[in-house]
Order: C-alpha cells, then structure tokens, then sequence
C-alpha cells in the first residue's frame, strides 16, 4: 500500500467523566526513515557547527499547494483547483485523493492516471510536460460517518475519515481532501469559500478574508508540513496577540468568558515551552470547538468538543498537552516507521511537568508504573520502536508511560540543564523535518559530549522492565564522626540489566536527607551517603524516577488491577431488584465484550469465589461482598447501605472501588439506582488509576476519588526503631509554573 493509515493517540482525558478520548488523525508512509550513523561524538559536534543542520539530514521534498475551495455543507461537497509546484528535477508523482472527486488536468501540461484505489482513497500518477507547475481540478461528496474503536474493557474511541456536513466540516491529509504524496512535505497557500456565517480553519497564518468578501477565508503556510488540514462551522472568533504567535478561540455559540480562559492559557503555555525548547513555530495556536467530542491535535490549531473544552481539567492537562504538539509532532515530524517518540516526549513535558510544578510528579511517575504493571500482559509488550500509536491501555502504556519514564530517566542521568540542552539542540535540528529515535539520540549527544548508545539501545530497542532490591546496607563512622551509609542495589529480572541510574535517598533523624546516585553498568551497583546525624532510613527510588516493576506494597489495588486483567469473573446480585439487577447484567456485558477470558455468573451459582484471577462484584446485595479487604480506610454496612471511605460516612451514592492483591484483585461497583449504572459502566474504564469513587445522581456525577495509600516495601530499610513521616529532599521542575 502506497500510505498508512495512523492513529496518533494524545493522552487520555484525565479524569473524564465522558467516554471521549484526545486521537490524533494523521496519515503517514509507511517505512519512511532516515538513518542516521553512530556518532564520534567530539567530531560531530565540529561537522555539526561549521557545516550547520544541513550536513545532518536528508532533505525530504516539498510539494507546494495554491488549493482554491468551496465547500457546500448542505450537500456535503468540495470543489477545488490545486496548483501543485513540484520540487526541482522531480517529473513524476503519486498522490492520493478521495475517491469520486474525479481530478483532471485543468491548466499546464502534464499526464494524469489513475492507478489504484485503496479503501477510501483512490491512487494517480501525474507526470508532468514543461515546468514544474500543474493545476489539478476536482471535485465531489466527501461525508463519511464516525466509527466507535473498542480500546479495552469499557472504554472507546470515534475515529473520522472526514465530512463535510452542515454541522460542520472535518478534513484531513487521511481524507484526501487534497492530492496527498505520502513520501513528501507539503506547503500551502489556501483560499476557501464557505456559507455566510462561516468560518475556515486550517494551519498556519490567518484567517484573512480576502476583498472584504467574509465567505472567503484564505491561509497561509510556508512552512513544510507533513499533512494539511481543514476544519470548518459557524464560529465566533476571539483573538488575542501575544509575543509567540496570536492565540484564538473559535467557539460555536458566543462565549467570552470561556474564549478568555483558553487566550489566557495558551499564552502562558506558548510562553513556556518556547522558554524550554525554542520559539514557538507557527504564527497562531487556536482552540477550535468541533461538532463532536475529540480532542484532537493539528499544526497550531486544536479540535475539542463542546463538553470536552469545557471541563475544568483540561485547560492543565489535555489542553497544555495538544499545544506541545507543535513541537513535538506538528513540527519536529514523526518518523513512524522506526517508532512513535513523540507521545511519551509530549506527556513529560505537559502533564508530568504540570502535576511536577504542583509537586505531585512522583505520584505521577507511579501511575504510570502500575499501568504498564496492570495493563501490559505478555505479548502485549513491546518495544518503543514499535509503538506506532494508540490503540488501547497497553499501547498507551508503552507509548506514553515508557516513553515519558524513558525521558525522565535521561534527564536524572545527565542532570537537568543537559536534558534542557538536549532538548533545545533536537528541536533546532529538526525542526519541520522527520525525526526518529536515532535523530533523537543525536541531539542529545551532542548537547552533552556523551556515548548515550547503551542507554537508547536498551530503553527503546527492548521490551520489559527492571526489577530492583536492596541489599547490604551498612552504617560505620567516618573520621570526623560523622555517619557513612553505604548498600547495594540489584537488578533481579530475568532478562539482562539496563543501563539506569537510580536516586537512593537516605534520611538521617535530623537534618536534610541525601539523594545518591546508584549507576547500573551490571546486575548490582553500590552506593554510599555521608550523613552529620545518625541515619533513619534508606529508600531505594522512593520518587519512582525509574521505569521498574512495582513491589506489591508500592502497589495497592486499583480499577486498573481489574480493567487490565485478561481474564476473570464478573458475579452478579442476584438478589437485587429487578431493575438493578438487569442494569447490573447490562455493565457486565458490555465490559465483557471482546474479552473471552471474562465470564458473567449469578453469586447464586456459586459456592465461593475462585482463590486466583480478577473479581468484579455487583451491587450492595451480592452474597460476595464480604470477600472485600474492609478495614483501614474503608468499612461497609451492606443491611444499610452505608460505607466509610477515607473516615467519612456515605449512604445513597454510588460507588466503585478496588482491593485485594496483584494475583487476585476485586472489584465492586454499587449503584444508588438503576438509572446511574449504564453512566459508570461509561466512565468507570477511565479512572484506572483510582482504588475508590463514589458518585451522586443518574449521569452519575463523580463526588470523591482516592487512591489506597501505598506502604513501606523492601527496597526501604529503616535503622531507626522510630517511624515518622519522612520526606525527600526538594527538586525543582524543569520549568516554572
């Protein structure tokens, strides 16, 4: 096939109280790829300043585009010409386009074939006669309608071909909207007439409406993309300059407080990550408000439904998300054909930076350990150079969870300022250019002056993660009388050790602790930490700054235990009312589908429940529910309906919660009425990383979340008899709020 359909998944909703999901829609070549060689590091560097970015990479060619439209909502069609400018010598291309939009050659001399057709898209070849210019003119319906993606027990995706359709028009490269060469960069001069009232959204600088005419809306992009978008609706534009680009808000009803929530933002974020990475590479980022609920993300512009953009969250997580996209991913192109390192990038420096700044990134690091532990089983593992893109929690793991801890990892071994530099070196380098994991590496040697082959090797070329333990610890006095904490630390995996670098924190009973740096070059490494007063505690990665199998302790049960297991038995009540209990069998099947190793029973048919393997129980009135782990921060009064959670009574909520261990986790969900259970049976698959919710009302509302406090495991050693809250020593983020 000449062209590879991609989802490019953004991070999930965080907390979503929905079953949208933030994709990305994005066509891509497959096996497109620049090698680059293994770097002598001191003499690349000299080539890499005195012959600049030019001497480093394959130029990929650029076809210009001056695309003319109209778009006809009401009957779901698109009219165009297309002035193609091919690059210097090239006489011949293959592109792709939307099938029935029959192009034909309508000024220049050139020679169109069809040669194929796949799925949606037809193929042609254009050969062209004098000149490097051709105009094409084509034209037709292009109206296609969403279609749901199972991406894991409970949870979907809507993914689009494209439409254009009186709510409101959806086109990408994918669509072929316009002639698409997979194996090329794009740029764009675009002139679009839609219905009055309308407006057209697309990459780039604009919107300019041209001789005062407010039907035709033209956008410009000099710059090479990789694919060109268009969005279109009737849209109340709001827009502000800042000193990196114009923000703008297109929402679909006036609403200016809210336009003015999102300029605030996205002048704060354009600020940052120019600060951090390098100017800002478009003239404008807007927020666009799509006729259903996506969020996804395009050169300078972003497409988020209308409940999606106005949920609180968003504006600090998938929001701040999709902006970075401009430089990872909208700017500095993907080569997927040798991995999808963009994702995980973005997510470190998006939502881990922001929970980071908030001083929660190591309740973040941890979140992302256990939903590799939980969701990625077996086979499902893979290599970071095969992450393509989302397709559900395990991928999502991987992509962005391994990814993102692949990053931190890098920047605990060089230290920040080295990790900003990098990061600033791969961006110049590369920017509108395709980038791969070797071009990635690149970067970051030469900003340091090191051999970081060993690291990316084993962080991107194989599978699994480290297992560690803690051994040997030993406390002696040095001369001055003063204390020398020295430990062993273990790589105890099957496979063969990774090169890492683990911080070990040492507490002393008074005073500031001792973070150490603990270097893998085999299976075991030491440390050691020179304490004034005596020492407390030894914690080996007490901030989950390493991509490592959790221990049971650091572990507790959450919905994700559940939702990530491939088989189990969901028990239903069969006691409870008529109603509930048809609701109850409804959540059941649902989460069942596509999960052969789940079974639906009644507690009525059995006589205990299985010693191993996932449970999920349903409802107050299940003769189960005394296999919950109550004690500590939950109790349950199943005769009234009451239960504790975190020392506070509750009685007619609904509520979904966790417990149990890694080899046999149980779940319950109890609903207040029927009337709320097909909404957790929707949202319930997104809060994973959560152990306890409860919700009020028939949407159902989310009330309280939680998650069971983790305890000491056995890479913590204490030498004190005296167990107080011990915290370790400050880090600052790698920017500022």
């Amino acid at each position: 096939m000449p062209a590879e359909v991609v989802l490019r998944a953004g991070r999930p909703l965080s907390d979503p109280p929905t079953d949208m999901q933030i994709n990305f829609l994005l066509p891509r070549p497959p096996g497109r790829r620049r090698p680059r060689p293994t770097p002598i590091i001191a003499l690349l560097a000299a080539v890499a300043l005195l012959l600049g970015q030019s001497a480093l990479a394959d130029e990929q060619p650029v076809i210009g585009h001056r695309i003319d439209a109209v778009l006809d909502p009401g009957a779901g069609t698109l009219r165009a010409t297309d002035q193609l400018t091919l690059p210097d010598g090239v006489r011949q291309i293959a592109f792709l386009l939307h099938a029935g939009l029959a192009p034909r050659v309508s000024d220049g001399s050139a020679v169109l074939e069809r040669i194929g057709r796949d799925g949606h898209l037809e193929r042609f070849r254009l050969t062209l006669g004098d000149g490097s210019t051709t105009t094409l003119s084509y034209g037709g319906s292009i109206r296609h309608a969403p279609e749901r993606i199972a991406e894991g027990m409970g949870r979907s995706s809507e993914q689009l071909v494209g439409t254009i359709d009186s709510n409101g028009v959806f086109l990408t490269g994918w669509t072929g909207w316009y002639p698409n060469v997979p194996d090329a960069l794009n740029r764009m001069d675009l002139t679009v007439r839609v219905p009055p009232g309308w407006l057209a959204v697309s990459q780039g600088a604009g919107p300019e409406r041209l001789d005062g005419d407010d039907t035709r809306i033209r956008w410009v992009e000099e710059q090479p993309q990789d694919t060109l978008y268009l969005s279109a609706a009737r849209f109340k534009l709001y827009r502000r300059p800042t000193p990196h680009g114009e923000a703008q808000a297109y929402l679909r009803l006036p609403d200016e407080a809210l336009a003015n929530r999102y300029l605030d933002a996205t002048a704060d974020y354009l600020a940052r990550y120019s600060a951090l990475i390098g100017d800002y590479p478009y003239a404008k980022f807007a927020l666009v408000e799509n006729f259903w609920e996506t969020g996804y993300g395009m050169p300078s512009f972003t497409l988020l439904g209308s409940r999606v953009l106005r949920l609180p969250f968003i504006l600090t997580s998938s929001y701040p998300h999709e902006i970075l996209h401009n430089w990872w991913g909208n700017s500095v192109y993907i080569d997927y054909a040798s991995g999808n390192w963009a994702e995980g990038l973005t997510a470190y420096l998006s939502d881990h930076l922001n929970q980071a700044i908030d001083g929660r990134g190591a309740d973040y690091r941890r979140d992302q350990l256990k939903a590799y532990a939980d969701y990625v089983q077996g086979g499902e593992d893979v290599p970071l150079t095969e992450f393509r893109a989302r397709h559900g929690s395990a991928s999502q793991a991987i992509g962005y969870g391994k990814m993102l801890m692949t990053a931190h990892m890098l920047r605990v071994l060089l230290g920040d300022d080295a990790f900003r530099s990098g990061l600033r070196t791969f961006y110049r380098q590369n920017r509108f250019r395709t980038a791969s994991f070797a071009d990635l590496r690149f970067a970051f040697e030469l900003a340091t002056n090191q051999d970081l082959s060993g690291f990316f090797d084993a962080w991107t070329t194989r599978t699994g993660a480290a297992e560690l333990k803690l051994g040997d610890v030993q406390v002696t006095h040095d001369a001055g009388g003063g204390y020398v904490v020295t430990g062993s630390v273990y790589q105890v995996q099957p496979e063969p050790p990774f090169p890492m670098t683990v911080p070990v924190v040492v507490h002393s009973e008074r005073g500031t602790p001792r973070r150490v740096l603990a270097t893998f070059n085999q299976r075991a490494t030491r440390f050691e930490a020179k304490l004034a007063t005596a020492p407390a505690r030894v914690a080996v990665d007490p901030e989950f700054d390493t991509f490592r199998r959790l221990l049971p302790e650091e572990s507790p049960a959450s919905l994700s235990s559940l939702f990530g297991a491939e088989a189990g038995i969901m028990v239903l009540p069969a006691a409870a009312p008529g109603a509930l209990k048809a609701a109850y069998r409804q959540l059941a099947t649902a989460w069942q589908q596509g999960h052969p190793g789940w079974r639906v029973v009644e507690d009525s048919a059995l006589d205990g429940l299985p010693d191993e393997g996932a449970v999920w129980l349903f409802g107050w009135e299940n003769a189960f529910l005394d296999e919950l782990a109550v004690g500590g921060d939950l109790a349950l009064d199943a005769g009234a309906q009451k239960l504790t959670l975190a020392g506070e009574e509750q009685a007619g909520v609904s509520v979904a919660l966790a417990t149990g261990g890694p080899e046999r986790p149980i779940g319950w969900v109890a609903a207040a009425t029927s009337t709320a259970v097909p909404g957790l049976a929707r949202k319930l698959p997104h809060y994973g990383k959560y152990g306890w919710l409860t919700f009020t009302g028939d949407a159902p509302d989310n009330q309280q979340k939680g998650q069971w406090p983790p305890g000491d495991s056995a890479l913590t050693q204490w030498l004190t008899d005296a167990r107080p809250l011990l915290l370790p020593p400050p880090r600052s983020p790698l920017a500022p709020r």
